[in-house]
């Protein structure tokens, strides 16, 4: 939901979190308890956006050869700052309502850390042996500080950008993705391109809003920067100090006072269709974003997208984790579904169907990941795109207050796009308000 008024946010995410525990409710609010005839359920929580985690066939497999253990997902939302992640806090806390698996993205993982208490401990079921699985840096993100195995990585980001064939066609640009990415060397270049393109298409815009472009800009810069955003490695928040932070603002700001950006929030039923209209021609798109707009193009939008590099070459956004709850009532087979859904099998699988890169290093190494090509992208090479990125990923610290401190940010660049927020006073509106968030 798009809450154009800022003071509306917090009612919108306690309305939001209300409606989740409702939907919660519906479906029982603890795990499910196994008949004496019956199987037991493992309920596995999911957020974002078009195939999300992408655990549609690799939950229909294990159902058809786990009959003991059925798996049943529960996509929440596609907001995970917004809605999800406020919401599993709360029920965490509670010790009542989440799932048997909980995903948790990249922003909440900082919380979650420095809560063991709300987690069962993987390696009491055997799963520290998966460590050779995943770069240290994800391995280590899944464990307290106390040393307790909590989480198991899913996907990470990589970073492409999407872009509308049949709009650059419209504008006189090229349509050939490797001319495409020749186009924007750099971010500047970019909004050049972007003014040409609105110059002869007036009824798109070169972007969908500020907040994927600012994103991807923020991880690249953080890569200079100490690989830090809001947060320094002491939980200091350095949103005032840290060039990366401004670099990416300063870009949105460009974006959007060039009249380039279609005003659109990521992950909004209207940002959904504007993929699907044709409203913009690119957006930023970690690889688990191309999930996110084919299914929301829908078939019609088959061919008519493309994959490209980014400006400044690479970067990460995004990647989650699978967790186990402490309240879960079975531990045990819950471990064994985070188990199975972050094997290389699966994760590979999940990759050539959906999109969503593996943080499984064998995964990763698999050929058929690595020679992987999307039909609805053109047959973009998505394994050479993202394999490439992958292998040279720098992990960036995100702070225990990170979620929240990037939602209020975020709203605030938002802000100045859609005109609720004057931008000779976003600056320092959004320092405030991270400051606020922080607490």
């Amino acid at each position: 939901m798009l809450i154009s008024k800022r003071r509306g946010m917090a009612a919108a995410t306690a309305l939001a979190a209300a409606t989740l525990a409702v939907a919660s409710c519906g479906s029982g609010s603890g795990s499910s308890e196994p008949t004496s005839s019956g199987p037991v359920t493992i309920r596995v929580q999911t957020f974002g956006g078009g195939s999300n985690f992408g655990y549609k066939n690799a939950i229909t497999k294990w159902n058809a050869e786990h009959k003991d253990i059925q798996i049943k997902e529960e996509h929440l939302t596609d907001q995970f700052e917004q809605q999800y992640w406020p919401q599993m806090i709360q029920w965490l806390t509670s010790g009542t309502g989440a799932g048997d698996v909980v995903g948790i993205d990249e922003g909440g993982m900082g919380l979650a850390k420095a809560h063991p208490e709300w987690w069962a401990d993987l390696k009491e079921h055997g799963l520290e042996s998966r460590k050779a699985d995943f770069p240290a840096w994800k391995w280590e993100n899944g464990v307290t500080a106390d040393g307790k195995l909590f989480g198991l990585g899913t996907d990470i980001g990589g970073m492409s950008l999407c872009y509308r064939k049949d709009l650059f066609e419209k504008a006189g640009l090229p349509t050939d993705r490797d001319e495409v990415g020749a186009l924007w060397p750099t971010w500047d270049d970019f909004l050049k391109v972007g003014q040409q393109f609105q110059a002869k298409v007036k009824d798109s815009k070169w972007a969908d809003g500020t907040n994927t472009l600012y994103q991807v800009v923020l991880y690249q810069e953080a890569a200079k920067n100490g690989n830090v955003t809001y947060f320094d490695q002491q939980n200091n928040l350095i949103v005032d100090k840290n060039a990366a932070v401004r670099t990416a603002f300063d870009f949105a700001q460009k974006l959007t006072e060039q009249g380039l950006t279609a005003k659109l929030r990521n992950f909004t039923d209207e940002w959904a269709a504007g993929i699907q209209k044709g409203s913009f021609a690119t957006l930023g798109c970690p690889s688990w974003m191309l999930g996110a707009v084919s299914d929301n193009a829908g078939e019609d939008g088959k061919g008519k997208w493309d994959v490209a590099s980014v400006p400044g070459g690479g970067g990460n956004w995004g990647g989650s984790w699978l967790a186990v709850p402490k309240q879960s009532k079975h531990p045990k087979e819950a471990a064994m579904v985070a188990d199975y859904l972050t094997q290389a099998q699966t994760e590979a699988s999940i990759f050539t169907d959906f999109g969503n890169m593996p943080s499984n290093v064998k995964a990763q190494q698999d050929p058929a990941v690595q020679s992987a090509k999307n039909e609805f992208f053109n047959d973009a090479p998505i394994g050479e795109i993202f394999a490439k990125s992958a292998a040279s990923l720098q992990p960036v610290f995100l702070g225990v207050k990170h979620a929240q401190v990037k939602s209020a940010i975020e709203s605030v660049v938002q802000g100045m796009d859609d005109g609720s927020v004057a931008y000779d006073k976003a600056w320092q509106q959004l320092v405030d308000d991270a400051v606020k968030a922080a607490g």
